[in-house]
């Protein structure tokens, strides 16, 4: 998966769906936060997330709808200047939480004295073309995340150990 660049200085208009609330994450909410995204997501993502709670002010926004969260972005999580990971309840897609939640991370990057956003490690490449102009940036995969552990890579090791006499 490649990484993408998006110019902050042309980024649309907000536009959030009427029944949809988009802010940032609060410090008491990291837990169920975090929990959700691994239960959704993965256990990486939720790693990354956990990063964004750190941050001052944390570097996390929530899609919520009807009390429940439904979506969340992140931004200077695994480094800084990259937007992600971000992430839509699957029964949730569609609708404009994706879109809200880019675009409301990008303006507050934008807002923050970047110039330009990386997407780290793209998955639906179409989507940030067509919402903000993202263009892929080349030879860039696997990009930053090139030789990172795994789990399976850590119990292979220790399988290995565990068997040297």
């Amino acid at each position: 998966m490649s990484d993408m660049l998006v110019a902050l200085y042309s980024l649309p208009e907000e536009t959030i769906p009427a029944n949809l609330i988009v802010r940032r994450a609060l410090a008491p909410e990291k837990t169920v936060v975090l929990d959700w995204i691994k239960a959704n997501f993965s256990q990486g993502w939720a790693d990354e997330c956990d990063v964004a709670f750190s941050r001052e002010p944390v570097s996390c926004f929530l899609a919520i709808q009807h009390e429940q969260l439904i979506g969340f972005a992140c931004y200077d999580a695994t480094l800084r200047n990259y937007f992600g990971p971000t992430g839509v309840h699957e029964s949730a897609r569609g609708a404009g939480a994706g879109k809200a939640l880019l675009v409301r991370t990008l303006h507050t990057m934008k807002d923050a004295g970047y110039g330009y956003a990386i997407i780290g490690g793209v998955g639906p490449a179409e989507f940030y073309e067509k919402t903000v102009g993202a263009m892929l940036i080349k030879d860039s995969s696997p990009g930053m995340y090139k030789g990172m552990l795994k789990k399976q890579t850590i119990s292979s090791i220790h399988s290995k150990h565990s068997n040297v006499k």
